[in-house]
């Protein structure tokens, strides 16, 4: 029988080194599954996945990850039942406004991206205020994708660019992909070198389409209030012994 063990902190510290791996995106998904697992509340569910998250924001500090971005609701989420929308939009802002100052203090440079229009007046200052408190780190950038959509994200784009073109501030001839890019939330951001998708489904689910061209992605069937520090470094581990060949080879 082989045992698949997670290597350990250093070593996966010195993976991510090696790897170079700077950007690991993760698509959160089974609290609901995990909740009903064990005959629990989504809710449960969802307040367990804060726990995973809290330790994988740990995790990617201590091993030297650069950019964190986790996928927390999405632009599709609003069609859930009503009272489990409103639940989650309370739990994200208890959770960001809760863990700002300690985040804070481990260096950790929070950025909400998604289109926060519809969002109430009291959680986007609630988002504004641990982006403007956090906005000097860099020990871990961490993104937390909210109303999230990565076809909605590149139509925004597209209607910026038009806009641009049209009062004159860019240059049509001057489009390509880095312009592209520059008007995504992720701007300035390096692309995902890593995907993890929990939960076992084996899709995208509208995350980060133009961004993760040639991401690397790994899924495993742990639920995500079942994923920690392990499981992320039994990811970074099998990422490091893929051969990126970017379409050249």
């Amino acid at each position: 029988m082989t045992i698949n063990l997670a290597p350990s902190a250093e070593i996966t510290k010195d993976i991510i080194k090696n790897a170079d791996i700077q950007h690991v995106a993760i698509i959160m998904d089974g609290n609901r599954r995990w909740a009903q697992s064990k005959h629990l509340p989504s809710v449960a569910g969802h307040n367990e996945g804060v726990k995973s998250l809290k330790q994988t924001v740990q995790a990617a500090i201590d091993f030297g990850i650069k950019y964190l971005t986790v996928y927390a609701f999405s632009t599709e989420n609003w069609g859930r039942k009503k009272e489990e929308v409103q639940f989650l939009m309370f739990l994200l802002k208890e959770t960001i406004k809760n863990e700002t100052n300690e985040l804070n203090e481990k260096g950790v440079r929070i950025r909400i991206i998604g289109d926060l229009n519809p969002l109430n007046a009291d959680l986007k200052e609630t988002f504004a205020e641990a982006e403007n408190i956090t906005k000097d780190n860099d020990t871990l950038n961490l993104q937390v994708a909210i109303n999230y959509g990565a076809r909605n994200e590149i139509t925004n784009a597209v209607k910026n660019i038009v806009s641009a073109v049209q009062t004159g501030d860019l240059n049509p001839e001057n489009i390509n992909e880095d312009v592209i890019s520059n008007y995504l939330y992720t701007s300035n951001i390096p692309d995902p070198d890593l995907l993890i998708r929990t939960g076992g489904e084996q899709r995208i689910s509208n995350y980060l389409l133009w961004q993760i061209a040639y991401t690397e992605i790994y899924v495993t069937e742990l639920f995500w209030p079942e994923f920690g520090e392990e499981e992320l470094s039994r990811a970074i581990s099998e990422f490091s012994a893929r051969q990126r060949r970017f379409g050249k080879d």
